[in-house]
């Protein structure tokens, strides 16, 4: 309400400066038509800004009648369009004279005064003049505004097909989809148009949309990977996994996830569920060499453990070890503390150091029955069979006592007492 003072006293210290100039020829846009007109520019703009729209067509009118350059007449009929004053607007345009702006202009204002024979007419009159897309959108929202919705659709396919025009189709599938119930028909256009003339960004964005709307997985994940080509974002990416998690076809979600290298961690996940620990413990060593993560260096460890602990060799074994110490330095998790430590233990490089482990693991986590099936495995190694016993009863009576690894050694320990007592 301030602003809106302020403008009127402006107003009037210009009209008293500028009362005695008479109405100008029409002029360049450059040319300065008088000498307030930057004053009003400024003024016009700032209330634009301000989203006060009715003060600014009133500005833009002065400007247009002091200067009688059209273009501050399309910027006032564009605010006072904004401001709903829709009658004002009308009265303005007393003959368009062929300027298609002004016709454009015209056909919106009748539209919203619900004088859609009018609006009809005249936007059928622009179109032929202009034969601009966005014209002939124009005369299609007229007839949908009057429900004429079969006639809006023929009349945008008899544009379309002239040159094919994305923007055209778009909205005749919305018109079909929405308004017409076709919602088939709508998407085989837009596959048509998709595999003849490729998947652009509208076509695309419009399938995901329709797809999404009936629930088609298998749509919405097509559409998605033909978006991802031309736009790469992060968030169409994170789309494309969730479905293929969704859909468990993780083969496919990893050839994606290592084409496009957008999210290693999750890769690294899938190789772990698919048990493709070789690859995985590779993935992992490239992660801590970029991070700097000792995190990664431990997975790396275990994922190599597990990929060849079948075939280990020496220098294997070694290698691994040596991965687990730097972890274990830094890094005090009872996983990395026990995977050493067993791995210390079941191959008896120091058997002593790795009950050292699992101990600090079990200070930590004192009922993990996997943890203490560590520690009896420990004193086997040493030929304390009476003590690994002991431990073993109490791993039974935990979660995971009947694990098959468990049961080996349960074995292997009770063998161990027999041959002692014998």
């Amino acid at each position: 309400m301030r602003y809106k003072n302020y403008i009127l006293l402006v107003l009037a210290f210009i009209f008293t400066a500028c009362s005695n100039t008479s109405t100008p020829k029409p002029m360049q846009s450059y040319e300065k038509a008088f000498e307030a007109e930057d004053r009003l520019i400024i003024l016009a703009l700032r209330a634009e800004q301000l989203k006060d729209n009715e003060s600014a067509y009133k500005v833009f009118d002065i400007l247009y009648e002091k200067s009688n350059k059209k273009e501050y007449l399309y910027r006032s009929l564009q605010n006072s369009l904004i401001a709903k004053k829709f009658k004002i607007t009308l009265d303005k345009i007393q003959n368009h004279q062929e300027d298609l702006k002004l016709m454009r202009i015209k056909v919106i204002t009748l539209v919203n005064l619900l004088r859609l024979e009018e609006a009809e007419q005249l936007a059928l009159d622009l179109v032929k003049k202009s034969k601009d897309i966005n014209d002939y959108l124009l005369v299609a929202d007229v007839f949908v505004s009057q429900k004429k919705f079969g006639v809006a659709v023929k009349y945008l396919e008899s544009a379309y097909i002239k040159d094919y025009n994305e923007k055209i189709l778009d909205r005749i599938s919305i018109i079909l989809y929405i308004n017409l119930n076709r919602k088939k028909e709508a998407i085989a256009q837009l596959e048509t148009h998709s595999r003849i003339h490729s998947c652009s960004l509208v076509i695309c964005n419009r399938l995901v949309s329709l797809y999404s709307d009936r629930n088609d997985i298998d749509g919405l994940l097509s559409a998605y990977l033909r978006l991802y080509k031309i736009n790469s974002a992060e968030e169409i990416a994170t789309k494309i996994v969730q479905i293929y998690s969704y859909k468990k076809e993780y083969l496919k979600l990893i050839d994606f996830l290592k084409e496009t290298k957008i999210n290693d961690e999750i890769l690294l996940q899938l190789y772990v569920k698919i048990k493709n620990y070789d690859k995985a413990s590779t993935l992992a060593f490239i992660l801590y060499n970029d991070t700097g993560d000792i995190e990664y260096l431990g997975q790396s460890a275990i994922y190599e453990y597990e990929s060849k602990k079948d075939v280990l060799d020496t220098n294997t074994l070694s290698k691994i070890a040596s991965k687990f110490e730097k972890v274990v330095a830094q890094n005090s998790k009872t996983l990395y503390l026990n995977y050493y430590g067993y791995l210390l233990i079941d191959h008896e490089i120091d058997v002593k150091k790795g009950l050292k482990y699992i101990n600090k693991a079990l200070e930590i986590a004192p009922n993990s029955s996997f943890y203490l099936d560590s520690l009896a495995w420990g004193y086997f190694k040493l030929n304390n069979c009476k003590k690994a016993k002991s431990i073993m009863n109490r791993v039974i009576l935990l979660d995971g006592g009947r694990d098959d690894e468990i049961l080996s050694h349960i074995e292997s320990i009770d063998e161990c007492l027999k041959n002692k007592g014998k």
